[in-house]
């Protein structure tokens, strides 16, 4: 007997068809999570890790592709930044019925399938990735990569129900962030392959990804489990929907989390476009930010674990609005350089308010259970409902965050031939999400049931 079915055994796991199922499972039990419950979350959550990076990747795929697209492809830079929006789009979407797969089929099992649908965008893009190829085909395409970002929610969703409330902020950073990081380096190896091999290889990322989709797919079942106490829960889906938190809380990722996809998919067409850079020098530029605002997540976790999260996240808001303000200034100044450091805190700052607000959700539905039922064991599993499928709704309205930023940058190229009307966009509505944050969780603590406080 190995020791991972000695550790399945005593958190009341049992073998069924369709994969390993845990039975009994209490995180909040200090016992049970010191003995059991720690080592069965943490190996879940390096597997998840693995899966949503790799999912992470083939979701920015063309955000790496159109840097090989030269003039003998026929696409402008209009349609590049709309390849990108395609892809945010779909992703986008695709995170709603992710959410609930994982109750309804296992979060190990949706794992695997997750991961083994990446190799749909993966190979039909080997096949087509060429001049000649009319545009619409590579719509497709990009439409296809969405498959990368409906996992991020399903592996959120999951993550959140193996691990006790004061390791949420921490657990939930690492896994997005590890996620976040297939971003980064996605764009590192189509630097190496620029360098390498020249701007006309691009398959060769394909000959990269596609092993490793198998691979990240054969970890997950091989080293994660299914919760059998998730269910398909189509009350929570309601109260999550009908509930007012939900809605702010998606307002505010679409901040934090679209700032991020977003800028992820368009920095390198900025610099290309606004500064004519060439795909090598746009490609030795682009990974940084991304890679800095993956490794800050689970930092901005700790933090909101330590300060709280709404503490964090509006001080984030502000420093991502002055963010904003350097790439304006130095825009008006043609200054690359300066322009590259306020684009890359653009990326930090949403990168530590992606681990804040997520450390706020899960936060917010437990007070607000705690202080309307009084039965604490039934108020945190109502906690846990909710939460989790607000988790996946907030994931899907905060992607198309993404989709917008591609989409003003889009109209803002064709219309003044650079990026500044589009930042002094971005700029307003940080400053609008600094005064949700302040207003509703900062300054009404108090607004939650029974006038018990909500530390977010």
């Amino acid at each position: 007997m190995t020791l991972t079915d000695v550790t399945d055994e005593q958190a009341g796991g049992r073998r069924r068809p369709g994969g390993r199922w845990i039975d009994e499972w209490d995180p909040e039990d200090t016992g049970f999570w010191e003995r059991t419950g720690r080592a069965v979350a943490n190996r879940n959550l390096w597997a998840s890790i693995f899966v949503e990076h790799v999912g992470f990747s083939v979701w920015t795929l063309w955000s790496v592709f159109v840097l090989f697209m030269g003039p003998e492809y026929g696409v402008d830079a209009a349609g590049k930044f709309f390849l990108g929006a395609t892809a945010t789009l779909v992703g986008a979407v695709l995170r709603v019925p992710y959410t609930f797969a994982v109750a309804r089929f296992g979060g190990r099992n949706w794992t695997i399938v997750s991961g083994l649908l990446l190799l749909v965008p993966t190979v039909a893009a080997a096949f087509v990735l060429q001049p000649g190829t009319p545009y619409p085909v590579f719509v497709l395409m990009a439409a296809l990569a969405g498959f990368g970002g409906g996992n991020f929610a399903s592996s959120m969703t999951n993550i959140n129900t193996f691990f006790p409330e004061g390791r949420k902020g921490t657990a939930l950073g690492l896994n997005a962030g590890g996620g976040n990081l297939g971003v980064a380096v996605i764009q590192l190896i189509a630097l190496l392959v620029i360098a390498t091999a020249g701007a006309a290889q691009p398959r060769l990322l394909l000959a990269v990804y596609i092993p490793l989709v198998v691979i990240c797919s054969l970890c997950a079942a091989l080293f994660m489990d299914n919760l059998s106490t998730v269910r398909n829960d189509t009350g929570a889906f309601r109260l999550a929907v009908a509930d007012r938190d939900t809605s702010i809380m998606s307002f505010l990722y679409i901040g934090t989390f679209g700032s991020f996809i977003g800028y992820s998919f368009a920095f390198g067409l900025v610099l290309q476009t606004q500064f004519g850079r060439t795909p090598l020098q746009a490609a030795a530029v682009t990974f940084i930010g991304p890679l800095l605002g993956s490794l800050i997540r689970p930092v901005g976790g700790w933090l909101a674990d330590r300060f709280g999260g709404a503490r964090v996240t509006a001080v984030d808001f502000v420093a991502m609005a002055a963010a904003s303000v350097v790439c304006i200034v130095a825009s008006e100044m043609a200054s690359l350089r300066l322009f590259v450091a306020g684009f890359i805190a653009l990326f930090v700052f949403s990168g530590v308010g992606n681990g804040s607000t997520y450390k706020m959700i899960p936060a917010i539905f437990r007070r607000k259970a705690l202080a309307r039922i009084t039965d604490r064991d039934a108020a945190l599993l109502h906690a846990r409902r909710v939460s989790g499928a607000a988790i996946g709704l907030i994931a899907a309205v905060g992607a198309l965050g993404g989709l917008l930023i591609n989409l003003a940058f889009r109209q803002s190229f064709a219309a003044t031939r650079s990026g500044v009307p589009a930042f002094w966009v971005f700029f307003a509505f940080y400053l609008v999400c600094t005064a949700v944050t302040v207003v509703v969780y900062l300054r009404s603590p108090s607004r939650v049931g029974a006038g018990q406080p909500v530390t977010v």
